[in-house]
């Protein structure tokens, strides 16, 4: 495999210095980035006769240090390459290890290589960026990515005719976000150690949704999931782990995530109370979706029967199967969520297996909008069939894109304004 190197000669390198460095190191099989900058290329020149032994060379020469780096991560990803060497000076790598705390993720393995600045040169002695660490790399890096072109298409939103106005919701598809990478573009709203869409392209992507939705700048509360049937009560001590939220303030954005598994919004218009919820197979099994139910009850005195509930897009029976002895559990919830129990490897039905289990709980059937109810604008699309609109880890595989349910109470000056 070959190696990725990345020369920096924005901070007190020149290019003399540093290619000295790279004929010890012997890079003839490397690809080689030269991150130098329009204004460093212009002023001081290239001497580039160490770069003529090389694999390829790429020069990163734009008008910002933010857009050369995230032309560079692009170039990472058409090669499929993830292991990079930096050689630097101490200073830019106090620098450049913000770039990669904002614009990678951990499954790109950074190892910086110091050396000391040559005083006698001048170039070195001169050479600088003009970005300072920290909180201005931030603002660069956020201001960057708001300029960013949507892909896909417009950002659009899919909302329940069950939740009433006095709440703001809706679930997310995956169009009208930046990011680039096939299987998470490009509204992907979480971000993993395990996949390559970093944090500033998912926070771009969040503050677009909210912009969209109404309720930026307000930051989404994301649940923590487990793939178990934990509730955290906000304002109450915070799991480290939980698939479930539920609160009675305003303001407060929840949110689920899914890719498959489902996003459950649960709002009680009456006691002004809501919750979101996390439902895979798992938490289907152990119930997550009437912890929720009984959360509410219990801790704010919502009465089962107002509670109504939106079942997000997720995977349905018709693309998702299971190993037969795991399919049995959910025989037991209702014979119907198994249609082909004798397989080797059955389809199930998780949303039903939900809706069954709220309504044995005392959730209303009509109160409960999913894929049976086919006289309002459906919010549970197949996220499987559908991979123009959704992500999907059964189609995608491990680098799979998120989407989310979100849910708010308005405050009451968000109810003037509707």
């Amino acid at each position: 495999m070959s190696r990725t190197v990345l020369v920096d000669l924005l901070h007190r390198c020149c290019a003399s210095c540093t290619g000295a460095s790279l004929l010890e190191d012997s890079v003839s099989d490397s690809q080689v980035f030269v991150l130098c900058g329009n204004t460093y290329r212009e002023k001081n020149g290239f001497v580039d006769t160490f770069l003529s032994s090389c694999k390829s060379v790429h020069i990163l020469d734009s008008s910002s240090t933010v857009e050369s780096l995230y032309r560079f991560k692009q170039t990472l990803d058409q090669l499929d390459l993830s292991s990079i060497t930096v050689l630097t000076t101490a200073q830019g790598k106090e620098v450049l290890a913000h770039y990669q705390n904002l614009l990678f993720t951990a499954l790109y393995d950074f190892q910086y290589k110091q050396r000391p600045v040559d005083e006698t040169c001048p170039s070195c002695r001169a050479s600088t960026d003009s970005v300072s660490p920290g909180e201005e790399v931030c603002e660069e890096v956020s201001t960057f990515m708001q300029q960013l072109p949507a892909l896909k298409g417009e950002l659009t939103v899919l909302k329940s005719a069950l939740i009433p106005d006095c709440f703001g919701h809706g679930f997310s598809t995956r169009t009208g976000g930046v990011s680039y990478i096939s299987t998470l573009s490009s509204l992907n709203l979480f971000s993993s150690c395990r996949r390559r869409d970093p944090v500033a392209v998912v926070m771009e992507n969040r503050r677009r949704l909210a912009l969209h939705a109404g309720f930026h700048p307000q930051p989404m509360h994301l649940v923590k999931v487990n793939h178990a049937n934990d509730v955290w009560v906000l304002g109450k001590a915070e799991p480290e782990s939980y698939d479930a939220m539920v609160t009675n303030q305003t303001g407060l954005v929840l949110a689920a995530p899914g890719a498959d598994c489902m996003p459950l919004l649960f709002a009680d218009p009456v006691a002004k109370v809501i919750g979101v919820a996390h439902a895979g197979w798992r938490g289907t099994i152990m119930g997550v979706a009437m912890a929720t139910v009984n959360a509410m009850v219990t801790e704010f005195a919502c009465q089962v029967s107002n509670i109504v509930v939106a079942v997000g897009p997720s995977v349905g029976p018709c693309c998702y199967t299971m190993e037969r002895d795991q399919a049995l559990d959910f025989m037991s919830i209702h014979p119907d969520c198994v249609p082909d129990p004798e397989s080797a490897r059955p389809h199930v039905d998780i949303r039903l297996a939900n809706r069954v289990l709220l309504q044995k709980g005392g959730v209303l059937p009509e109160h409960i909008h999913d894929n049976k109810m086919t006289h309002w604008s459906c919010v549970t699309p197949c996220t499987s069939c559908h991979p123009e609109n959704y992500f999907s880890h059964v189609r995608d595989g491990l680098n799979f894109g998120t989407q989310v349910g979100f849910l708010w109470i308005k405050q009451t000056n968000e109810l003037m304004s509707v």
